[in-house]
């Protein structure tokens, strides 16, 4: 699908194979506060949600993707639709570079552009939002980048170590 291909990375549907991947990611506690999760994950809970992949954005109300290189076909992160509302034609979006060697090479910016168009022009999205830690600087500055803008503060919202944390919403409506 060409909607999803960039000039140094493409995304793609998540595949049985991405089974190590995933449990990586979804078990690295490091990342849990940005993902709101609080416990581990099986292989085997994620093999079940591999074999459901292939559920549309429609049944599942997400879709899932993988963010690949182009040059050498590695695997080096996920971007995500969710809580997608078709009576409303929006969705939100959530974006992982992996490893701290990926990022900052602009691989977000090139996956979260692709994401944003092809929602626009295939699902027929009216709006796209994000919801950003305060503190998540490097996230803030991305979807800033895409045009998303800040719409309001959601005050104590995740706790965090034992202190909580503001966490921003940004939006991003099309304009036609």
């Amino acid at each position: 699908m060409l909607t999803l291909q960039g000039d140094t990375i493409y995304l793609r549907a998540l595949e049985p194979e991405d089974l190590d991947f995933i449990y990586r990611i979804e078990n690295d506690e490091a990342l849990w506060e940005m993902s709101t999760t609080q416990t581990p994950y099986s292989r085997f809970l994620i093999r079940q949600y591999l074999e459901n992949a292939h559920q549309d954005i429609y049944e599942a109300k997400q879709l899932r993707l993988v963010i690949c290189t182009r040059d050498t076909d590695t695997s080096i992160g996920l971007i995500d639709l969710f809580e997608y509302n078709p009576a409303h034609h929006r969705a939100g979006i959530g974006i992982l570079i992996v490893g701290e060697e990926d990022r900052k090479r602009g691989y977000g910016a090139e996956a979260l552009t692709l994401l944003v168009r092809y929602s626009f022009a295939h699902l027929h999205l009216h709006q796209l939002y994000a919801n950003i830690t305060v503190d998540n600087m490097p996230s803030i500055r991305l979807f800033e980048g895409e045009g998303f803008q800040k719409i309001g503060v959601k005050k104590d919202w995740n706790l965090v170590g034992g202190a909580y944390k503001d966490e921003l919403l940004y939006q991003l409506v099309y304009v036609h």
